[in-house]
């Protein structure tokens, strides 16, 4: 799926010898950071595989649930990461994605519907109180976020706020920004695949590039190479974001693999799309295949791969 590669002449980076630090990483491994039964033996053997993957560090990402499994989740998280170095070392915090997303087709994404919800400060707490001072990013609509008052919470308490599965008008992106909101989650995802070609969530944020911090899912199927490339050349080197937001597939062989309530049928291509085929869930990719993708497919140079994939997401989460 995607694009053509974009041929490069430029040597292709050795990924041991570039740092990476994923923010966005659901499962990995085959291992499910979204499920209630998770064990710290589990937990033990992603984070392995993460840093032999040369990862400096994650962001354990909790998606849409109940509010209580996402809060047993995260706690969940936390204890275990206060039982083993390893762990500690590579999950280094939380990124709350959900469950104040828009709810529409298309923007919700693979985050389960019925769990979608207006922002709330009190529910905001809650699921801050069971990460223990872990939280580093929330990502929300801001449409679905009354008077910014969750975002403004979270700025305060020095927690990242990013803008994702969402549909916000120029006036609202603006407002957010004034309240806190410093970054765009995974743009070109979380949105439907029919737009008006002209007035859409992408050409707002690209507008404000300058403002915020812009992931991207370098996987040549979340986004074609090609496309990525143009994006790339529009928003500065220093607020482009490289994620993988894997799944459990993610450094595995083809077969059958979860997400939270997600089953998945992953073929020969790699390629983690829902039972209907209607839109992805998550991606398969892995930091040594993002580098080898930007470099091979997009002809960036490896201090700006380093700098999407390293030096920007900790500066993102204002972590030194």
């Amino acid at each position: 799926m995607g694009s053509p590669p974009i041929i490069s002449t430029r040597e292709t980076p050795n990924p041991s010898t570039l740092k990476t630090f994923d923010l966005q990483v659901n499962v990995y491994a085959g291992v499910d950071f979204n499920r209630d039964d998770l064990t710290a033996e589990q937990l033990h053997a992603a984070c392995r595989a993460l840093k032999e993957d040369d990862n400096e560090g994650i962001l354990a990402t909790i998606i849409t649930d109940s509010i209580q499994s996402m809060c047993l989740r995260i706690a969940n998280i936390v204890q275990m990461r206060r039982q083993e170095a390893l762990i500690e070392k590579m999950i280094t915090g939380i990124h709350i994605e959900g469950p104040f997303l828009n709810e529409n087709p298309g923007y919700i994404g693979a985050h389960p519907r019925k769990y979608a919800k207006q922002a709330e400060p009190d529910i905001m707490k809650k699921l801050l109180d069971a990460g223990s001072g872990l939280v580093r990013l929330v990502t929300l609509a801001p449409e679905r976020d009354p008077g910014f008052m969750t975002t403004s919470l979270l700025t305060k308490k020095n927690i990242t706020v990013a803008a994702g599965h969402c549909n916000p008008s120029m006036e609202q992106l603006r407002e957010s920004i004034d309240n806190g909101l410093t970054m765009f989650t995974h743009l070109g995802n979380g949105c439907p695949m029919r737009l008006n070609r002209h007035e859409n969530i992408i050409q707002r944020v690209l507008s404000l590039s300058d403002e915020l911090f812009i992931s991207f899912i370098p996987d040549g199927v979340h986004i074609p190479f090609r496309t990525l490339a143009n994006y790339l050349k529009l928003v500065p080197p220093e607020r482009t974001i490289g994620v993988t937001d894997a799944i459990s597939a993610a450094r595995l062989p083809p077969g059958q693999y979860t997400l939270a309530n997600w089953k998945l049928d992953i073929g020969e291509d790699l390629v983690a799309m829902a039972p209907d085929g209607s839109h992805l869930v998550g991606s398969t990719l892995t930091m040594p295949r993002a580098i080898d993708n930007l470099n091979k497919n997009t002809g960036l140079e490896q201090e700006r791969i380093e700098a999407m994939l390293y030096t920007n997401p900790l500066t993102a989460i204002k972590k030194p």
